[in-house]
């Protein structure tokens, strides 16, 4: 056993015992140790980061990484590093317009700048996934140039370029993203090439031209325009009213041509103040013009007005900025304020009135040019607007005596206040934006119960005449002596005092509207149970009868209920629409009852007597409540603002009412009794009287 041991090593060999055999025993001990410790190490515990182990004495880099030696390696001191899927040598395509872009241990494409994905997705893997197409920078909402600066788009990209007439501020450069421009001063680096007869006028982006002081373009031109030509201001044409014969006119307008005759632009002050003159002396003394008819009257004096306006309005744009005033002997009495910017507020004052606005509500904003805004007092002209017609709008005329379109002169209007009017250059002011003020100063007033105030102006008629209107104007404030109003729009002004109806009622005929509604409607009810209920006496006329004492039960309903609904206009013409049906009803299915008796007269047989049974009820319900149907529609849609009024939301008195509503029921009553009678014999006599009384 010794010589077979003795190969081992570690094994000795002990002469003086049996120790020698204990190492190798040991030794037998520890191999199969040893065996199973190598298959428990068959993975390499020293791969490095981003590898993983073969074996034992191998390990494997992961996808996307690699070692010098291989993908393999065996040695300690290698380690796995990325792949650079982007680099120049590797074989990864992401496609035109687009970018590789390197991850650790992988790669994904995008888009270039410029660029996105059809599908909006921000990446893809490879090039059959590219869809990049080309971004327009300046639609997509994300327009990086300067609100100053016009986007221009490219292929891939965009430029910031300046707008025409504008150009790049110092030290921006034209083209990239940060570019900034400015306004060109066309007009002060003398580029345009102005008429003689113009002025250039710089605005943002551009330019334009205007005619100088005293100038007005040629016919052919306009101002504010590229090609603007201007010749010197000539007179405006003033001609008299046609079919109006008049020495004292005929002289008024033979000095107007003198005027026109010797006019020069730059005496354009002292022509204002001959007008104003010429025209005060015609209204101070206009002899053979108060004979003529009122309606004639009325002509010259809307000629007057209108012509002047319009002479005072050219005449005006030669004359220098600032406020100035005219004043006649008899008390005519202009005011001009002429401004090249305006300012916000603008008040002008003229013998008895005043007048307030902002300047931006009569300016036009693209003119740049001299503004002007004039009031001209002219007291003579009430001689020649002596009754003359007011009319109303709608809501007012209902309230009006006679409740007439134009209400008669003899009752209309007394003039309180002079005549005014207001003008300005811009020729466009029939629907300002917002109201201007006027402030009357006029003689001391009291109106009485029947008589109103009221805020008008000249409204000028086809045939060359005209009339007071109160369309567009409403009175704010009215006292003793004084008189605000506001007004939409330009003209004549004036503060006018009119006949007023105010309809109060008697306490005595409310007593009796309520009283002899109530019993009317008891009786309504009455009867209509009477003819719904009583199968006895149910044939067509108890039919018509029927449908009758609805319509007057629901008409004195509504009447007693809501007649004095004024609060909401709306409502109120519907109620007043809804009586106007229900009588028109009531009146149609009398017709009926009237048709029926006379056809049942003249037919005395049975078989007659069925056939015009048979005919009135086909006939009765669409006639019945067809007709009124269709007459209020027509007259809704033609006359809708007379339905209702500020009073009472019917077109009659109500004691009116209590007597077509006295003249129908009592009728009927006698109808109900005379058909209630006949459920009991005995009674035939009373029943034929009944029923004569009801017909």
């Amino acid at each position: 056993m010794v010589s077979s041991m003795a190969g081992f090593p570690g094994v000795f060999t002990m002469r003086n015992g049996h120790l020698w055999l204990l190492p190798g025993l040991l030794m037998l001990l520890l191999l199969p140790l040893r065996a199973a410790a190598q298959k428990t190490s068959d993975c390499a515990r020293w791969c490095p980061p981003n590898s993983m182990c073969v074996n034992a004495t191998a390990c494997r880099c992961s996808p996307g990484f690699s070692s010098s030696s291989g993908v393999i390696f065996t040695s300690l001191l290698e380690s796995c590093d990325d792949i650079n899927e982007c680099g120049p040598l590797s074989a990864v395509s992401c496609g035109e317009f687009a970018d590789c872009q390197n991850t650790e241990g992988s790669y994904y494409c995008t888009c270039i700048p410029g660029y996105e994905l059809a599908s909006g997705a921000r990446m893809f893997r490879n090039e059959s996934e590219n869809t990049c197409q080309d971004v327009n920078e300046c639609t997509s909402g994300q327009n990086p140039c300067h609100s100053s600066t016009h986007c221009l788009n490219n292929i891939g990209g965009y430029e910031c370029r300046c707008r025409p007439g504008w150009k790049p501020v110092p030290g921006s450069p034209n083209g990239p993203n940060n570019t900034v421009c400015e306004d060109v001063d066309e007009c002060s680096s003398m580029q345009p090439l102005c008429h003689k007869s113009t002025v250039c006028i710089n605005t943002v982006g551009s330019y334009k031209y205007r005619c100088r002081r005293g100038w007005e373009p040629k016919p052919g031109f306009r101002e504010n325009q590229l090609n603007t030509t201007c010749e010197e201001m000539s007179f405006p044409t003033w001609t008299p009213p046609p079919g109006i014969k008049s020495q004292r006119l005929s002289r008024f307008f033979e000095r107007v041509q003198g005027l026109g005759r010797h006019f020069k632009p730059a005496l354009a002050q002292d022509t204002i103040q001959n007008l104003t003159q010429e025209v005060d002396e015609l209204l101070q003394t206009p002899e053979d013009l108060e004979a003529l008819p009122r309606s004639k009257q009325h002509c010259v004096a809307t000629n007057l007005l209108s012509g002047l306006e319009d002479a005072l309005r050219n005449l005006s744009q030669g004359l220098p900025n600032g406020t100035l005033t005219f004043n006649a002997s008899a008390g005519t009495d202009l005011s001009l304020e002429v401004q090249e910017q305006g300012h916000r507020n603008v008040t002008l004052s003229s013998n008895q009135a005043k007048m307030q606005l902002n300047w931006d509500v009569v300016h036009k904003s693209d003119d740049s040019g001299p503004s002007v805004v004039g009031l001209v007092s002219t007291p003579g002209m009430g001689k020649l607007l002596a009754e003359a017609c007011l009319v109303l709008e709608s809501e007012k005329q209902a309230v009006l005596h006679g409740a007439h379109k134009c209400i008669l002169p003899e009752v209309s209007s007394v003039l309180l206040s002079d005549v005014i009017s207001a003008f300005a250059n811009n020729k466009y002011t029939q629907n300002l934006s917002s109201p201007i003020t006027f402030i009357f100063s006029h003689h001391p007033v009291s109106p009485g119960p029947t008589q109103k105030v009221f805020c008008v102006f000249w409204e000028h008629s086809q045939d060359g005449c005209g009339y007071w209107s109160t369309r567009g104007c409403r009175m704010v404030t009215t006292g003793d002596i004084n008189t605000t109003c506001q007004c939409t729009h330009l003209s004549s002004f004036a503060v006018l005092m009119a006949h007023y109806d105010v309809q109060e009622e008697h306490p005595g005929l409310a007593v009796i509207t309520h009283v002899g509604l109530g019993i009317s409607l008891l009786c309504l009810l009455l009867a209509a149970l009477t003819f719904l209920l009583c199968k006895a006496i149910q044939n067509t006329s108890t039919s018509i009868h029927l449908q009758l004492s609805i319509c007057l039960f629901l008409t004195h309903l509504l009447f007693l209920t809501a007649i004095d609904r004024t609060e909401i206009k709306v409502l109120c013409a519907i109620i007043a629409g809804a009586l106007h049906y229900l009588y028109l009803a009531s009146f149609t299915w009398m017709l009926l009852e009237g048709l029926n008796l006379f056809l049942t007269a003249r037919n005395l047989t049975v078989v007659n007597y069925s056939s015009v049974r048979r005919f009135m009820k086909k006939l009765m319900f669409p006639v019945g409540y067809g007709v009124p149907a269709i007459i209020v529609s027509i007259s809704a849609a033609s006359r809708p603002y007379l339905y209702g009024t500020p009073m009472r939301c019917f077109q009659g008195s109500p004691i009116t009412h209590v007597v077509v509503a006295s003249i129908v029921s009592v009728p009927l009553g006698g109808g109900i009794v005379s058909q209630a009678l006949r459920l009991f014999p005995g009674f035939a006599i009373m029943n034929e009287a009944a029923i004569n009384l009801h017909v």
